[in-house]
């Protein structure tokens, strides 16, 4: 297959698996299924010190064309072979095709063109060789505001955005780099946004504040080819530390984008069900959706919604547990999808 540049294209397929397990203190703990990447950087560019070529990834393939009917029929088996999971609910997120966003491509490699997707499972023991199930806010941690604004905004994330701010290279590049900055991350009083997922961790980038920043424009030195990453972390500031935990290529821009669309849905529509069991306490169903938002909600506004708003219907059965009264059981009313346009799961933030 032809790309822009005249050589070969390659078409890929990723895929950011998300569930939502019990856990203590903040309550559920969202997690994305993480596989091991072995880019190895060409013997002829490399520095000798090196450290391990692998790194978090998410699943994925190339797409064969000759093997499956569609591109969802191949993210189904990319989840299959590379953790052992069959997945339920499946959508696309985006095609990502930026170039150079494969480090093969640096060193001679094809374009690599990816169809990135989202998948919302139940917590399974993963089967594949170096799968992993990870707290999905280990990668952005400026993302979880369930007890408090994170700590991390303000003693690294701000200072390091306001020095990149003020190195802009004159007073119209300044002003710009001051506004995306203020919208993204709350600065100035400013209400915080829980769905520019995908622009704080693009803004970051592009401050230089993220290891894959420092990552790509050293490969691409290394590889010689010029203004590979213009534009990229060249206004960077000295990264104050390793903010949150990196992955191989641009994968947490695709976790970004799955996080943002997760969110974005909860306010209009019942996905979080695919996450729960068939029965579950309206306390348990509270705890996925501030998982997945990472802001609390008003617990009372929230039941109220969810029964007036007839998404959910008791079972008439109480859970079974020691001490305490025992909470009561729910089941998703799956007829709710057909009788509205739009049933989210999200009311106001506390």
């Amino acid at each position: 297959m032809s790309g822009a540049t005249g050589g070969e294209t390659q078409v890929g397929l990723a895929v950011a698996i998300v569930s939502v397990t019990a856990g203590a203190g903040t309550g559920a703990v969202p997690r994305v299924v993480t596989v091991r990447s072995g880019f190895e950087i060409p013997e002829s560019h490399r520095r000798g010190d090196e450290p391990l070529p692998h790194r978090d990834a998410l699943p994925g393939a190339p797409f064969e064309p000759e093997r499956f009917r569609t591109l969802q029929d191949g993210v189904r088996a990319v989840a299959e072979d590379t953790a052992g999971l069959a997945l339920r609910y499946v959508e696309q997120l985006y095609t990502f095709g930026d170039r150079h966003r494969d480090p093969h491509e640096l060193f001679g490699g094809p374009r690599s063109i990816v169809v990135g997707y989202l998948a919302l499972v139940r917590q399974d023991p993963l089967r594949g060789a170096g799968a992993a199930w990870h707290d999905l806010y280990e990668f952005f941690p400026w993302e979880d505001w369930r007890d408090e604004r994170p700590h991390l905004l303000d003693t690294v994330i701000v200072p390091a955005l306001e020095r990149w701010v003020a190195a802009a290279p004159d007073e119209a590049s300044r002003a710009r780099r001051g506004e995306r900055a203020g919208l993204a991350f709350a600065l100035d009083g400013a209400a915080w946004d829980a769905e520019r997922v995908l622009e704080r961790y693009e803004l970051l980038y592009e401050a230089g504040l993220v290891v894959e920043a420092f990552r790509d424009r050293d490969l691409a030195r290394r590889a010689g080819v010029e203004g590979a990453m213009e534009g990229m972390g060249a206004g960077r500031v000295d990264m104050p530390r390793a903010l949150g935990r990196p992955m191989a290529r641009d994968g947490r821009r695709v976790l970004a984008t799955a996080l943002e669309r997760l969110r974005g849905k909860l306010k209009y529509r019942p996905i979080v069900f695919e996450l729960l069991p068939p029965t579950f306490t309206l306390h348990q169903l509270q705890q996925v959706v501030e998982a997945l938002s990472g802001e609390r909600v008003h617990k009372q506004n929230f039941r109220r919604l969810m029964i007036s708003g007839g998404l959910v219907e008791p079972t008439g059965q109480f859970e079974s547990q020691t001490g305490g009264r025992p909470a009561e059981l729910y089941r998703f009313r799956r007829s709710a999808i057909l009788e509205r346009t739009s049933t989210g799961a999200v009311p106001a933030p506390e």
